[in-house]
């Protein structure tokens, strides 16, 4: 008999860790049988939905569940558990609790904490087979959607369907009546007994029988009513429900497939997830599958959730022989441009399969725009392992799975090639002038603009109340001399007269630092704008299309947006836009050729506010090279950074291009310049090693490995690993029983290298310490050793294999 046990999630755990939150995870034990979920990090509310299945023997056993929380360095905190009695279940009429919420009890009344908060849950026995066995090998197992029993047997004394192994007396006529039983239900399973005797017991099998098949029929015309939406309906459905949710992260163990192709995202979709697409089918004739079973797509959870059911035999390898699989395939995100799609894998009939799962992500996102005029689409496809339970097996488990899944995606990868024409990449960099060439900066007389700008209430009712007074002071008749007034000195004879004046005054002032501030503004006009790039080596072309909700700083409700670009400490600065909140630019910015690949790029909006103010500013955002695909940033929209951005949710459309004129010498050239520095000879890596190290650290194609130590990471504690040195980057790796530290910082990062004389604790090796500029490294700062004052981290290097070479 099958126990299944689903796990959707939690609320209102009790905080453990000092930062008020939790590591939650759940463990379930029922008898010698234990599994767990995975870990959601820092969360009080966590949310799991993973299921487990569990062998009932006993119906006087109790299912444990246990909330911990996990702990690095020591044992695993208790948050709340619950216990459940397995015949509490199967007494039902349906043999299923349905999806509730439970409220999780402390290990003893004398807790502390009475309140350990809430878990939701489904448990019910599942339907393995419609047959029924009596040996006690093959149980019924019942589905939770069941809505009548099965019938007793004729003895009277047990239920068919109860999985419960009670004594049988020794009365010959009772063996008798078993053994026919038993006889009876051999004959029906093997299909043999047309012509047997009708015994009550075979009846009552028969009873039984037609009974499950009514309930069968009635639950497969219910799954056809609920699946009779096509998958053009359902997407409809999901992207009407979409929130504007983010696109999923790739998954932490590595990428399979990273390619566009020429196809819409929404066609590319359907092709490779509808259940009228034959790609499944041809992917398994590819690979030696057999007996694929494709379910329909359904919604759960009211339908904020849209699953299927892909079954099949995966054919033999040399790592292990055919086995039946089975995919659960999840949306996580679907908005008609964009669609995300979780797969996980499970393989429960090889060794140790019960212990993990494969869980791969399918990310389809929009290309950069062709030529053509085609539609294109990016497919990621990444993947992890999910341990259910801890097994000394863990590293064997994994290694054999990549080696597995990479040969299914290098298949996966050729069929989708032959089906849908991938995209060219050279192709799409070489037409970097055809992108460009649309891009017009708009034609606007200085007259057209002087209207605009100075078309408002200041500038108005300034010339109105000047023209008054100059009109005044020509009918006037010219006052007499009083008070301390003497010829040629007029002043104000009155409280009225002074705050007149000083009106006047304070407009006049205003009027004359909008005119400065528009003749400033003509005078920037396009500075930048359409220069050539000087020299040979890494070109960068960034053309600024337009800007989408930039922040008001003016009474007037717009601003006079500008943006500036920063890279390797050059500067280029666009026109100023007036009085415009969403600014069509359409000019084209060349950085002179750089000797090494640059790695930030910094943009800053700033509101003109004249010649002699400081400039406010709108919004920054800072683009990584090596983070992002050179191929991605073709056309791409950039979201602003800081409070008045945030706010206003500002975006920037750039169209990035880096190129580089030498040729494809590049590591060669740059090595050859460093071997003079070093003064010693540095070879060159194999492709395979720089592929390896790339993605390591997820660095773009063009990025390489120049040299590689052992040295040990100074922190609390000395943690032994490997230092990587490339162009543009300082890493370090490590991986201590399973537990793995990465991170990298950039070399134009760095403010100071130090070294440290020899000490003990450094087994006779001199530190290295790197102290990087303040605000950057953030994303390495769990490598740091230290922070000093003014915010700078501090990292430490030693026990170097050898130290001369490691400090060269």
């Amino acid at each position: 008999m099958k126990l299944v046990v689903r796990v959707i999630e939690a609320k209102s755990l009790p905080p453990t860790d000092p930062n008020g939150l939790s590591d939650p995870y759940v463990r379930l034990q029922l008898g010698k049988h234990r599994f767990r979920t995975k870990v959601i990090k820092k969360s009080l509310n966590p949310k799991w939905d993973e299921e487990f299945s569990f062998r009932v023997d006993d119906l006087n056993e109790e299912l444990l569940i246990s909330v911990m929380d996990e702990d690095k360095f020591f044992n695993d905190d208790f948050v709340g558990q619950l216990k459940v009695p397995i015949s509490l279940v199967f007494e039902e009429e349906i043999k299923s609790l349905g999806t509730a919420w439970y409220s999780l009890q402390p290990k003893s009344k004398k807790s502390k904490n009475k309140e350990s908060g809430e878990i939701r849950l489904s448990i019910y026995f599942s339907q393995k087979n419609a047959s029924m066995e009596s040996n006690g090998s093959g149980d019924l197992l019942l589905h939770p959607r069941m809505t009548e029993s099965p019938s007793r047997s004729s003895t009277g004394n047990s239920n068919s369907s109860s999985p419960v192994r009670e004594e049988i007396t020794s009365a010959k006529d009772e063996k008798s009546g078993t053994q026919k039983t038993i006889t009876g239900r051999i004959a029906q399973i093997f299909n043999k007994s047309s012509d047997m005797s009708s015994t009550p017991s075979r009846r009552s099998i028969d009873l039984d029988q037609s009974e499950i098949s009514k309930v069968e029929v009635s639950e497969m015309k219910a799954e056809d009513q609920s699946s009779n939406e096509t998958f053009e309906e359902a997407m409809r459905k999901i992207q009407s429900a979409d929130q504007g949710s983010e696109i999923p992260s790739n998954l932490p163990a590595g990428v399979f497939i990273d390619q566009q192709y020429v196809i819409a995202p929404e066609d590319l979709n359907e092709l490779l997830f509808s259940s009228d697409s034959n790609f499944l089918k041809s992917l398994a004739d590819v690979q030696g599958n057999t007996e694929l079973e494709i379910g329909p797509w359904k919604f759960e959870n009211d339908g904020e959730i849209l699953k299927r059911l892909v079954t099949y035999v995966k054919a033999p390898s040399k790592l292990i022989k055919a086995v039946k699989a089975f995919e659960e395939h999840t949306y996580l995100k679907a908005d008609g441009k964009n669609f995300a799609v979780l797969a996980s894998v499970s393989t429960p009939d090889v060794m140790y399969g019960s212990t993990f799962r494969v869980e791969i992500l399918y990310v389809i996102t929009p290309g950069p725009e062709l030529p053509t005029g085609e539609q294109c689409s990016h497919l990621v496809v990444s993947w992890r392992m999910n341990f259910l339970q801890n097994t000394m097996m863990k590293g064997m488990i994994e290694n054999g799975a990549r080696q597995g899944m990479k040969e299914s995606f290098d298949q996966y990868a050729s069929l989708l090639a032959q089906t849908v024409k991938p995209v060219d990449l050279k192709d799409v960099s070489s037409n970097k002038e055809q992108a460009l060439a649309s891009l017009h900066a708009e034609p606007e007389s200085d007259w057209r603009l002087a209207v605009r700008y100075f078309a408002n209430f200041t500038v108005i009712s300034t010339v109105f109340m000047g023209l008054y007074v100059l009109v005044h002071i020509c009918l006037a008749a010219p006052s007499i001399i009083q008070g301390l007034e003497f010829g040629g000195l007029d002043l104000p004879d009155s409280i009225g007269e002074f705050v007149v004046c000083a009106v006047l005054v304070l407009q006049g002032e205003r009027m004359l630092g909008i005119i400065s501030r528009f003749i400033k503004a003509r005078a920037q006009k396009g500075s930048d704008h359409g220069i050539k790039a000087q020299g040979d080596g890494w070109l960068l072309t960034v053309a600024l299309i337009e800007g989408s909700n930039l922040a008001s700083v003016d009474s007037s409700g717009f601003s006079d947006p500008y943006v500036v670009f920063t890279c390797n400490g050059k500067t280029r600065t666009s026109s100023i836009k007036f009085q415009k909140s969403n600014p069509i630019w359409n000019e084209i910015f060349e950085f002179d050729a750089m000797d090494d690949p640059p790695s930030v790029l910094d943009v800053v909006v700033y509101d003109f506010d004249g010649p002699f103010d400081e400039a406010a500013s709108l919004g920054h955002a800072e683009i990584n090279f090596l983070k992002a695909n050179i191929a991605d940033l073709a056309d791409v929209w950039v979201p602003l950074e800081g409070k008045l951005a945030l706010a206003c949710q500002s975006k920037l459309h750039l169209r990035i291009f880096l190129d580089n004129t030498r040729g494809g010498n590049v590591a060669k050239d740059y090595l050859s310049k460093m071997e003079k520095e070093v003064g010693k000879k540095i070879n060159l890596r194999s492709p395979q090693t720089n592929s390896a190290f790339q993605k390591l650290f997820g660095l773009p194609p063009e990025e390489f490995l120049i040299n590689d130590f052992t040295c040990h990471l100074k922190r609390k504690m000395p943690l032994q690993g490997r230092l990587f040195l490339s162009a543009r980057i300082i890493g370090f790796h490590a991986n201590l029983f399973g537990k793995k530290t990465k991170f990298f910082f950039l070399w134009e990062d760095i403010e100071d290298i130090q070294v440290v004389p020899p000490t003990f604790s450094s087994m006779g090796s001199p530190i290295i310490v790197i102290t990087l500029r303040k605000g950057r490294g953030v994303d390495a700062r769990h490598g740091a050793k230290t922070q000093d004052e003014q915010g700078r981290l501090k990292f430490h290097f030693q026990s170097f294999v050898s130290f001369n070479v490691a400090h060269r």
